[in-house]
């Protein structure tokens, strides 16, 4: 259902005919795609060739452009940075509604959700109320920090695939793989975008278009394939 709301709302901004202050879609179709790309497995790779989710989505609207991608690695803010000065198209990242970059950059609307849950393995409980429970996650992470938040004893893992006789924090899209059942708990709700420079409004519509035609589980069919493979 979001898909077709958001589709209505993509196909209604081009009715106005949107324009790039800069020229960024005729430039980008058939020519570079400049694309600033932020560490952030499995969402993103770049040690050695740029690769994970959002890179291989990146490339098929490339394709869809006739454009050959130009990848510059580097820290967030960096990239945001260059995408202000019009020196990027765009950056990807797993990056999240909620950055704090919209007075430097365009977001799109949400494209996926991934949400971090507490599961188990067949014969180990989830237990209704984490208060005062042993529940498995990474340290130093939010998901440790929203599991305390809940009251529950953090016992530090280095990875979900680590938990076998306790129930741990892990993504959804992981479930499967780890042979996990999710309980009722959702800890953390992440909506996920990626960033276009300001004043681009033809280039947002066609980034956004592509994204919502982006089909339903196929974001999380990527990051599962990246985590069985490795970074």
């Amino acid at each position: 259902m979001w898909r077709i709301v958001v589709l209505a709302a993509v196909l209604l901004a081009g009715c106005g005919i949107p324009r790039d202050t800069e020229g960024t879609l005729d430039r980008v179709r058939g020519g570079v795609l400049r694309v600033g790309v932020a560490e952030n497995p499995p969402w993103t790779v770049v040690a050695g060739e740029v690769s994970g989710a959002e890179p291989g989505l990146v490339r098929r609207l490339a394709g869809k452009l006739g454009a050959r991608v130009e990848w510059h690695p580097g820290p967030e803010s960096t990239l945001m940075a260059a995408l202000e000065e019009r020196q990027l198209d765009l950056v990807v990242g797993g990056l999240t509604d909620d950055v704090p970059w919209t007075d430097h950059a365009a977001l799109t609307r949400p494209y996926a959700t991934t949400r971090v849950v507490v599961a188990a393995v067949d014969g180990v409980e989830v237990p209704p109320d984490l208060s005062g429970r042993r529940v498995a996650a990474r340290s130093g992470t939010a998901e440790a920090a929203a599991l305390a938040d809940e009251g529950a004893e953090v016992v530090p893992v280095g990875d979900a695939a680590e938990a076998r006789a306790l129930p741990v924090a892990v993504e959804h899209w992981r479930l499967g793989a780890l042979g996990l059942r999710a309980g009722g708990h959702v800890l953390l709700e992440r909506r996920h975008v990626w960033a276009l420079p300001l004043g681009e409004n033809a280039w947002l519509v066609e980034v956004e278009r592509f994204l919502v035609e982006v089909p339903d589980g196929e974001v999380e069919r990527l990051l599962a394939d990246v985590g069985r493979s490795g970074p």
